[in-house]
Formats: C-alpha cells, sequence, structure tokens
C-alpha cells in the first residue's frame, strides 16, 4: 500500500500560523488529522486561528511565541508535548520582511533583527523540535526559507542572507539526524499573496512581481501548505535535505 498524505493524529508546532502561510499549513494539517499547536507572536491571531480549526472539527490549541526567545520556543515545544504527548511535525515559518536598503546602506540594528526572528528562531524552534522528536523515534521538519534562499534580491540584504542561511541549517539537520529518523527539509515560496507582502507594496508593485512569475500571477498560501504537508507525511518518507521551490516558475527565468 502506498504512502497518503493524511496525518492522523500526527502532533504539529506550526510558528507564524497567525495569518498566512502559516494559518494555511495548520488548517490544512488539520483537516487532514494532525493535532496542531498553532503558535504566533500574536496570541489574539493565534487563537482566532485555533478557534477556527476547532470549529471545523479539528484539534488545535494557541500559543504565543516570540521565536527569538530560546526559552520560549522550548515552552512552546513543551505545551505541545504535555498537550498532545509528543511531536511528529515542526513546520518553522515565522519571519519578517525587514528594511528595504543597499547592503551598504542597510542599517546594522534591521540587520540584526532579521536575522534574529529569519534564521536564530528556525534554529531555536528546529533544535527543540529534535530534542522532542527523538523520543518519538522520528519526525518531520520543514523550514519555510524562500525562493531568496538561492537568488538574490535588491535592497533585502538580511531577508536573503537569512534565508540562504536556512537551506544550511536545513542540510546540516537532515545529515544529522536521519539516524534518528526525524527528516528536515525547506519549502521556498516565490511571492505569495499574504498580509506581510500585500501591506509593503502598492498596487504597481504587486502588479511587477506578479510578472516575474512564469504563471503570471501570484501564488496563494493554500497552494505552499499542501508542499509543506506532503512533506511532512509518510509519502514522503525518502525525503531529507531538500530544497523545494513553490514559485510559480520564478527560479526558471
Amino acid at each position: 500500500m502506498s504512502a497518503t498524505i493524511e496525518l492522523t493524529d500526527r502532533v504539529a508546532v506550526v510558528t507564524g500560523a497567525g495569518s498566512g502561510i502559516g494559518e494555511a499549513c495548520a488548517s490544512l494539517m488539520a483537516a487532514r488529522g494532525a493535532k496542531v499547536l498553532v503558535a504566533d507572536i500574536d496570541e489574539g491571531q493565534a487563537e482566532g486561528v485555533a478557534k477556527a480549526i476547532t470549529a471545523d472539527g479539528g484539534v488545535a490549541v494557541a500559543a504565543s511565541v516570540d521565536v527569538t526567545d530560546p526559552a520560549a520556543v522550548e515552552g512552546m515545544v513543551a505545551t505541545a508535548v504535555g498537550e498532545f504527548g509528543g511531536l511528529d511535525i515542526g513546520v518553522n515559518n515565522a519571519g519578517i520582511g525587514g528594511a528595504s536598503a543597499a547592503t551598504g546602506d542597510y542599517p546594522v540594528d534591521g540587520w540584526r533583527t532579521v536575522m534574529s526572528v529569519n534564521l536564530d528562531g528556525v534554529f531555536y524552534c528546529a533544535r527543540e523540535e529534535i530534542r522532542a522528536m527523538r523520543e518519538r523515534r522520528g519526525g518531520s521538519i520543514v523550514n519555510m526559507a524562500s525562493i531568496l534562499g538561492s537568488v538574490g534580491f535588491a535592497n533585502s540584504v538580511a531577508y536573503v542572507s537569512a534565508k540562504h542561511g536556512v537551506l544550511g541549517l536545513t542540510k546540516n539537520a537532515a545529515l544529522e539526524h536521519a539516524a534518528d529518523g526525524i527528516r528536515v527539509n525547506a519549502v521556498g515560496p516565490g511571492f505569495i499573496r499574504t498580509p506581510l507582502v500585500e501591506s509593503s507594496m502598492d498596487a504597481e508593485a504587486l502588479a511587477f512581481l506578479e510578472g516575474l512569475h512564469a504563471l503570471g500571477r501570484l501564488g496563494t498560501s493554500e497552494e505552499v501548505a499542501e508542499l509543506v504537508a506532503w512533506l511532512a507525511s509518510d509519502a514522503a518518507s525518502f525525503v531529507t535535505g531538500s530544497y523545494y521551490p513553490v514559485d510559480g516558475g520564478y527560479l526558471a527565468r
């Protein structure tokens, strides 16, 4: 019998799950049977997503977490284990865009802020998730990178550097923890129509971005979530240390 992308009785933690891609990942995995800890720095948004999942018949609890705080991340994973008995899936999605400036003009505090969320935060989450997954003798971690984890983008040096770092972290962790039964992969969304993107660009800029994708549009959070759910499932049992763009053909140009 072939493996499926069902996630029945799996326990998942999703960071940045209060909106956008994280919300879509949490909702889809819950719909496929996972018990989900919806984690976000905005407690109200996390609670809203968890309530919506529960109303749809899923199982979810909310947690407020700042991924730049190792102790908070440790507490987040402990909450998932305490609520649901273990941890099988980690989706490290929390991230920010950062300042827009050329490398020679980029603010140091802006650099540090982006790195602390987009790279340090992924490391802190992966570290704690691995420790919990060892108890289950297996698991799947999906780190949210970006198409900008493999190419540059003007005036985004901190974001690009952090996302490149996420790919390195992913490959290293995959090599180190394969013997623990833990798979670690990265997903690279193209420009997705999320609150983060829409709030930072006007209509003209959004139209320009759409033209950079071979499919002529931005992606949706749900399209990214489908790939994440596959990587989290047994259907991807021979997949680790890999990077999967979901980018409408952006990188093909």
